[in-house]
C-alpha cells in the first residue's frame, strides 16, 4: 500500500479523528501555515493536581487527530509537519491546597502565589508546580506520547510572552466589553484581563487595573496593602485571567487545533472572541463529554468517584484503556472497573481483525488509530495487527474466581501452559496474568455465590458429568462446547433456551451471573478440575 493510497483513504474516512482532521485541512489545504511553520496542535494542564486519566484522554485524542491529520497531507510523524504542545498553566496562583497533598502547611503558607513560586510539599523540586510538571512529563513519556512541554512561567517570565501582553494590554476596553456582559454584577467590579503580581506579597492579584502605557506594559493598581502600585505587567510581573490568558496563548503560540471537556463551552467561545481582538484566529477543536461514574454522575476528584489510571492499569491493560475512550467523544462514558473486562476483550478482537480488512475498514478501526499515535505505520503495518490472544480476558477472570483465594500469577500460569503449551505466554498475555488475579481478588471473589442447582439443572449436570467421565483430558474445547450444547437442548432437562442452561452452569459452578464459553473453560481448568466443580454443585442439590 502506498502513501498516496492512504492519503486518498484518509480523506474520505468517516471515523471521528478524520472528520476532525478535514476542518484543519480545510483550514489549510495544502497541510502547511502559509508561512511554512507546522500545524500547532495543543493540550492544557493545570498543576495544582497530579496528571489523571483525564490528562492522558485529552492529549491521546489530540494525538489521534495530529496523526490523522498527518495521514491525509501524505506525512509521516518524522516529517515534521505537525507539533504538539502539552502546556503548563502553572503561572497560576494556588487558589486552594488539594485534599491528597501531604505537607498542606507548606501550601496554606502560600496561596495565591503562582504555583512556580511556592516550595514543594513533597521537597523533591524546585517549586509545587515543578513537581507537578515532572509528573506529567513522565506521564507523557510513559506512554510513549510525542510532544513539546512549555511552561506558562517560563514563557511569562523570560519575556516570551511580552508582545502578545502588550497586545493585551492595547485592547484592554475591547476584551472588557466581550467579558464584563458575561459576568455578576459584584463581580463586574473588581474584573481585569491583566492580574498583577504583588511586590510585597508576590500573590496573583485580582483586582481592577488601569492600563498606564501600552507600549510600555505598565498598569497601575491598587496592592493589598492599599498602596497605589505603578508596575510593568511584564517579564512575570503579571498573568493574565483565565479566558484571556488562553486566548493569548493561542495568539502567541499560533495554536491551530486544541480540544476541551464540556465545562470549558463557555471558555472556548469567549477566548475564541478574545483571539480574534488580539487579531488572531481561533483554533479549530472538539468540545468533548465528561467521564460518568457507575451511576451516571458526573466524576469529581473531590468525591472520589473516579477511576485513576493507576487502577486501570491494576486490572487492565494500557492498550485497553485507549480503546475504551476511543469511540464517540461527544458521548459520556461511564468510567468505573467494570468496564475493564469487556475492554480488554473488545480491543483484542479489533486488533485480530486489522491484518484482514480492507484498508477503508481499518481506518475506522479504533486499534489502527492507537497503534499509529504510539509511533505511526502505513495501514496494515500495524505492529501487532492480526494478534490474538489464545484465551480471553474473560476466561482468564473465570479461573482465577474458581482459584478463589488459591489464584496466583504461578497457578494461572500453569493452566495456561498445559492449555496452550510451554513456551506460548506472551508478553501481553503475561500483563493479564497479573491483572486477573487482582480484579478476581479485588472484585470478584467477594462476590461469589455458588447457588444450589434446581432439580431439572442437577440433572442436567449429572449428564454433563457422565460425558466428562468418559471423555479424554486433552478433548478440544469446540468438542467440550458442542456436548455442553446438546445436554443444553435435550427436552427432559427442561431449559426453555440454551442462555438458562448456561446461566445455570455459571451460577452453580462459578457463581457468577456471566461466563465464559464453557467448553474453552473446561478445556482451560481441566476436566478432572471441572467434575470436582460439578460435584460441590450436585452435593448443593
Amino acid at each position: 500500500m502506498s502513501m498516496s493510497d492512504l492519503t486518498t483513504a484518509a480523506r474520505v474516512s468517516k471515523a471521528w479523528p478524520f472528520q476532525e482532521a478535514q476542518r484543519l485541512l480545510k483550514r489549510y489545504p495544502d497541510g502547511v501555515k502559509p508561512d511554512g511553520s507546522p500545524v500547532l496542535f495543543e493540550t492544557g494542564y493545570g498543576p495544582s493536581g497530579l496528571p489523571h486519566i483525564g490528562t492522558f484522554q485529552e492529549v491521546l485524542r489530540t494525538t489521534l487527530v495530529r496523526r490523522a491529520f498527518e495521514a491525509m497531507i501524505g506525512a509521516k510523524p518524522e516529517d515534521g509537519k505537525t507539533r504538539l504542545v502539552a502546556f503548563s498553566d502553572d503561572m497560576d496562583g494556588l487558589r486552594k491546597v488539594p485534599d491528597n497533598i501531604a505537607n498542606k502547611e507548606v501550601l496554606a503558607a502560600n496561596l495565591g502565589k503562582p504555583l512556580t513560586r511556592i516550595p514543594d510539599p513533597f521537597g523533591t523540586h524546585e517549586s509545587f508546580a515543578h513537581h507537578n510538571n515532572a509528573r506529567l512529563r513522565d506521564f507523557l513519556d510513559w506512554f510513549g506520547f510525542e510532544y513539546e512541554f512549555v511552561s506558562a512561567s517560563e514563557r511569562y517570565n523570560s519575556g516570551g510572552f511580552d508582545e502578545a501582553l502588550r497586545q493585551v494590554l492595547r485592547k484592554n476596553q475591547a476584551i472588557l466589553d466581550i467579558m464584563l456582559p458575561t459576568l455578576r454584577e459584584e463581580r463586574r467590579k473588581t474584573y481585569s484581563p491583566i492580574l498583577p503580581i504583588s511586590p510585597t506579597t508576590g500573590a496573583v492579584l485580582q483586582v481592577p487595573v488601569e492600563v498606564v502605557d501600552a507600549e510600555a506594559g505598565v498598569v497601575r493598581f491598587t496592592d493589598e496593602d492599599g498602596s497605589t502600585v505603578e508596575q510593568s505587567a511584564l517579564g512575570g510581573m503579571s498573568k493574565l485571567q483565565w479566558k484571556v490568558d488562553w486566548a493569548m496563548r493561542w495568539y502567541a503560540l499560533g495554536v491551530d487545533y486544541e480540544m476541551c471537556g464540556k465545562d470549558l463551552t463557555d471558555s472556548v467561545t469567549q477566548s475564541g472572541k478574545i483571539v480574534q481582538v488580539l487579531g488572531g484566529r481561533k483554533p479549530e477543536g472538539l468540545i468533548y463529554e465528561l467521564f460518568l461514574d457507575e451511576k451516571g454522575e458526573k466524576i469529581s476528584k473531590s468525591k472520589g468517584n473516579g477511576l485513576t489510571i493507576e487502577e486501570w492499569l491494576t486490572y487492565g491493560s494500557e492498550e485497553s484503556l485507549g480503546f475504551y475512550i476511543f469511540p464517540n467523544p461527544k458521548s459520556a462514558k461511564q468510567l468505573h472497573v467494570g468496564v475493564i473486562p469487556r475492554a480488554v476483550d473488545d480491543y483484542w478482537q479489533f486488533r485480530e481483525r486489522l491484518a484482514e480488512q480492507e484498508l477503508d475498514k481499518q481506518l475506522g478501526n479504533p486499534v489502527w488509530h492507537l497503534a499509529r499515535a504510539n509511533g505511526g505505520f502505513e495501514g496494515s503495518e500495524a505492529p501487532g495487527a492480526g494478534d490474538s490472544l489464545p484465551v480471553t480476558y474473560g476466561l482468564l477472570l473465570n479461573l482465577a474466581s474458581v482459584l478463589g483465594a488459591e489464584a496466583s500469577e504461578a497457578s494461572l500460569r500453569d493452566y495456561l501452559e498445559s492449555y496452550i503449551g510451554a513456551g506460548r505466554i506472551t508478553p501481553e498475555l503475561e500483563v493479564l496474568i497479573g491483572t486477573a488475579v487482582a480484579y478476581t481478588r479485588d472484585y470478584i471473589v467477594p462476590t461469589l455465590d455458588k447457588r444450589a442447582p434446581t432439580a431439572n439443572e442437577a440433572e442436567a449436570l449429572r449428564a454433563l458429568d457422565a460425558y466428562l467421565a468418559d471423555a479424554a483430558e486433552d478433548t478440544s474445547a469446540e468438542e467440550l462446547q458442542t456436548e455442553v450444547y446438546e445436554i443444553g437442548k435435550r427436552e427432559e432437562y427442561g431449559f426453555e433456551n440454551l442462555r438458562d442452561w448456561f446461566k445455570a452452569l455459571y451460577q452453580t459452578l462459578l457463581g457468577s451471573e456471566q461466563g465464559p464459553r464453557m467448553g474453552s473453560f473446561i478445556a482451560l481448568y481441566g476436566i478432572a478440575n471441572s467434575r470436582k466443580l460439578i460435584a460441590e454443585a450436585l452435593a448443593k442439590a
